[in-house]
């Protein structure tokens, strides 16, 4: 019950900090409108649609600043480029050079991941990898407001006006340490990893899974000293957490089912605090491995689960749940679309190794199912 008040209070935070910035920014859009003297409510609707469309734009840069910065900081710290997402588009470096891939996660709106250096002593640096957004976000700010005052009563000052206001909002939201519904931001990893060693292996574990993944690498070839549970007092830290996320994968990519099954439950019935989207994922593979035993797996279909796999409709997992649910309910024309449109998915995910994974669970649902005479 203590994570979810710290979530609530969090994203109310996130919330009202974010009305208060598109508030301040109306009043500059209609101050620069007032002052503009324009005629005829035409004119008025006209400017105001695309100052509106400014401010999306400007915010869209302060994105890009931000994990631009996490990019800068991260090469200054040792770690070497992964993949730079904005959105759903991602640039990511792989074994053919750079490539764009597609890929949306609930909660962000960008990232950029790195791989990581080697631990020393079982620590790395992490506050500045951490921190780069935020330095990025402030920086901007002063530099926006500053480029602002050299035209006022411009368009162009009104967007750099904008801007800085956004890039505040940024720096705030991920500088505070806040516990959000969907994902901890980069301050409470900052704060996290300051209090916990195993934390700071937790998120190297999560970067080198990304690395290797990224090259084809399935779980179930990574070491498996990697995912060793850590101390149950451990669970309770966001970043420690997600290593016992990976384990329940890897138990599911090794076809382990029963075991990923129990290790998913425990996850999500126990005391630990797990980020939003892993809670949601894991829902997910506890309906898949329900139909594979052929249960009804109605009563974990919530409205909050199937809000969530809604927003995350081209996650892997998510659509390999969505295929099992359509084979059990005989639906064969919606899981032939459904199969369809994972294998369009596919070709732009920025992971082949689960790729390869998923598309060994959904052979299994087939077999399983079918067997079953759900089909």
């Amino acid at each position: 019950m203590k994570n979810k008040k710290k979530t609530a209070w969090g994203g109310i935070l996130m919330m009202l900090l974010y009305m208060l910035v598109g508030g301040f920014c109306g009043i500059l859009i209609l101050h620069y409108m007032d002052a503009a003297q324009l005629q005829g409510f035409g004119s008025y609707l006209l400017v105001f649609a695309l100052m509106l469309a400014g401010m999306y734009l400007v915010m869209y840069l302060q994105i890009i600043l931000h994990e631009g910065g996490h990019l800068i900081f991260g090469l200054l710290s040792g770690y070497g480029f992964s993949s730079f997402r904005v959105g759903s588009l991602m640039l990511q470096k792989t074994e053919e050079g750079l490539r764009f891939r597609r890929l949306s996660l609930a909660g962000t709106g960008g990232q950029c991941l790195m791989t990581p250096p080697e631990l020393q002593n079982g620590t790395m640096p992490f506050v500045l990898y951490n921190l780069g957004g935020v330095l990025m976000n402030l920086l901007s700010a002063l530099v926006f407001f500053l480029l602002s005052r050299l035209s006022p009563g411009t368009i162009a000052a009104l967007l750099l006006q904008m801007g800085a206001l956004i890039g505040i909002a940024f720096a705030l939201a991920n500088g505070l340490p806040l516990h959000l519904a969907e994902v901890d931001n980069d301050g409470s990893n900052i704060v996290s990893m300051k209090k916990s060693p195993a934390a700071v292996r937790a998120f190297w574990v999560q970067l080198k899974a990304n690395e290797l993944s990224s090259r084809g690498v399935r779980l179930k070839g990574m070491p498996e000293a990697w995912f060793t549970l850590p101390d149950e007092s451990e669970l309770q830290n966001g970043i420690t957490a997600s290593v016992a996320v990976l384990r329940e994968g890897r138990l599911a990519d090794m076809l382990r089912i029963d075991e990923a099954d129990e290790a998913a439950r425990a996850l999500l019935e126990g005391d630990v605090r797990l980020q939003g989207v892993y809670r949601s994922l894991l829902s997910c593979d506890r309906i898949f491995f329900a139909l594979l035993r052929g249960e009804d797996a109605a009563a974990m279909l919530t409205k909050e689960q199937q809000q969530f796999m809604k927003s995350m409709k081209s996650f892997p997992s998510v659509m390999r749940c969505e295929y099992a649910l359509a084979l059990h309910a005989g639906d064969a024309e919606k899981a032939a679309k459904l199969r369809a449109d994972f294998e369009k998915m596919a070709r732009h995910y920025p992971s082949p190794a689960d790729i390869e994974s998923e598309r060994e669970l959904m052979a299994l649902a087939d077999e399983k199912i079918a067997a079953a005479g759900e089909v």
